[in-house]
């Protein structure tokens, strides 16, 4: 394993390449609320702490997070996806188009869009209430069609699965792109990935890798597991994301690790969505996988750093 080196493309040139790389981001959407507040008491009525909400806010989720990122890191981001059709979904349109993302959203009459309701209070998590509905068989029809007449037009495929549905047909969709030469990037769910066979990259992190691989109690057994899981899958890559422990990328050549870039870890939700995003639009920008991965890793030590599903800017990146 050797330690990955330092990148050496100039920012100017680097954000050329981001501007002309295309992405389609295809996968679950949800819409991520904020209800924030203060607590100074418990409720008379139950033993749970009562919140005077002072501020709402609202930001995209899921596969549109991963649109919201590349945007953000000034690539061009397309994002495919079902809603409902309701409040929500148009909630997302507006955000979307408000960061620059051409937001191609199935409106499906039979389900409501997924909302994730976050109540914080001082900085923490009180609760979180959920709203989700999987989309119907001929929603996810009328995507994949609309897939196949997107395709052509984008460098780099990026599938944000997040087991609510919306990649029932993620083999067609993994397929359609193959014969097209376009590479796929996959933000996994669950403990099958046969699923994602013959897709160039996946990304998980420990805890969804240890479902599929089970522990290891050395690094020597961790290469050998993780290197088996990418042989059997046929894949390009994979992209271990280790929190702490920063990231490891296992090819079928080499093994490059690259320790954590985040000074202080204040909240990893969405972090995922920020890596793969990074990889994305470096790969879409010409960048090799080494390249990619540097870029990912200090994306993400930006947006630890942030409360909430956060992003980092093209000049967060460059001055990371």
């Amino acid at each position: 394993m050797k330690l990955l080196q330092q990148l050496t493309i100039p920012a100017d040139t680097l954000a050329q390449r981001f501007a002309g790389a295309k992405v389609l981001v295809v996968g679950d959407v949800m819409l991520d609320r904020y209800w924030f507040g203060d607590t100074h008491r418990i409720s008379p009525e139950a033993p749970v702490p009562v919140a005077k909400i002072e501020k709402i806010d609202q930001r995209a989720g899921g596969a549109a997070h991963v649109a919201r990122n590349i945007a953000c890191s000034g690539g061009q981001a397309s994002l495919l996806s079902v809603t409902g059709d309701d409040e929500a979904a148009d909630a997302l349109q507006t955000l979307m188009s408000d960061c620059g993302v051409n937001a191609h959203l199935i409106r499906d009459t039979s389900i409501a869009t997924t909302i994730k309701l976050r109540v914080v209070a001082r900085n923490q998590q009180l609760i979180r209430l959920d709203f989700e509905d999987e989309p119907t068989e001929a929603a996810l029809h009328d995507k994949l069609q609309h897939y196949r007449d997107l395709l052509q037009g984008f460098d780099v495929v990026v599938l944000s699965d997040y087991g609510k549905g919306g990649l029932a047909h993620v083999r067609d969709i993994i397929l359609s792109a193959r014969d097209f030469c376009k590479p796929v990037l996959v933000d996994p769910k669950g403990s099958d990935y046969m699923k994602y066979e013959s897709a160039s990259l996946i990304t998980p992190n420990r805890a969804e890798l240890k479902q599929v691989i089970g522990e290891w109690k050395s690094e020597a057994e961790l290469e050998e597991k993780a290197q088996r899981l990418r042989d059997k899958l046929e894949l390009d890559g994979l992209l271990l994301t280790r929190s702490e422990e920063g990231m490891t990328l296992f090819r079928q050549d080499n093994i490059e690790t690259q320790g954590t870039r985040a000074q202080e870890v204040f909240d990893v939700s969405g972090a995922g969505d920020t890596v793969i995003a990074s990889m994305a639009l470096s790969l879409a920008a010409g960048l090799n996988h080494s390249q990619a991965m540097h870029i990912a890793n200090a994306a993400a030590g930006v947006v630890v750093a942030k409360l909430g599903t956060a992003v980092c800017t093209q000049q967060e990146l460059f001055n990371a």
